[in-house]
């Protein structure tokens, strides 16, 4: 039986002839390196680069951490007014937007005290000396930090914990659980503070306050008494 070979018959002999050549070639030759055995990758990418602190602990503080915290603070309370006393809680979309607002903001900023950076600004000593100074200096905190990080983080993550707990109830619209969040945030940041930035405060310092306050008291009501008109 006679075949008869057409131009496309031949044409793709012409391509099996050519792939068999091909794929001898490559069986022969070594694999190409991935991108893992060159040199000139480093062992571990930077995607996003390296977090450069612009502030101070402090200043994180006072100028994101607590204006943002404000946010769940606020939310709810009892305002007392000549005509009453008013609740305070979130009504419309604009107050729980408010409230959302803070809890995320609140979450991220968290992670950002992870990050290594001076504890105070430039000069700033806080209130550390003096025999009644309550505050640790810069340097006292920077040691407990690095003599214990792990307690730090701790305290990191419950910041955070509360973030998301008033992340959740923001999205149920729990006014009655906004006032615990408020509470757990309060409990949360005054734990840290204790701890790491006025350890001094503690049930003494607050008893010699009192006494200054009373001795205080005491020469005021002295001096209004020597100062009222005598009768003539």
């Amino acid at each position: 039986m006679d075949t008869v070979g057409t131009p496309h018959g031949f044409i793709t002999c012409a391509g099996l002839v050519l792939l068999s050549a091909t794929i001898a070639a490559c069986s022969s030759s070594k694999p190409a390196p991935t991108p893992a055995q060159t040199t000139n990758t480093p062992p571990t990418a930077v995607l996003w680069g390296d977090l450069k602190p612009v502030v101070s602990v402090k200043e994180l503080m006072k100028y994101m951490i607590d204006p943002v915290a404000d946010n769940i603070f606020n939310a709810v309370g009892i305002t007392v007014t000549k005509r009453g006393t008013v609740d305070v809680q979130p009504k419309t979309e604009e107050d729980w937007d408010k409230v959302r607002t803070g809890a995320v903001s609140l979450a991220e900023a968290a992670d950002l005290l992870k990050i290594r950076r001076p504890f105070t600004p430039p000069g700033d000593e806080n209130n550390s000396t003096g025999p009644d100074a309550v505050e640790l200096s810069p340097a006292q905190i920077t040691a407990k930090v690095e003599r214990d990080p792990v307690e730090w983080n701790a305290r990191i993550e419950a910041l955070r914990n509360v973030a998301l707990e008033a992340l959740d109830v923001v999205k149920r619209k729990d006014v009655n659980e906004l006032w615990d969040v408020g509470e757990n945030l309060d409990r949360a940041c005054e734990a840290c503070h204790r701890s790491y930035w006025y350890p001094g405060e503690g049930a003494e310092f607050y008893r010699k306050l009192q006494l200054r306050l009373d001795e205080f008291r005491e020469q005021s009501t002295r001096g209004n008494t020597s100062a009222k008109p005598q009768k003539r």
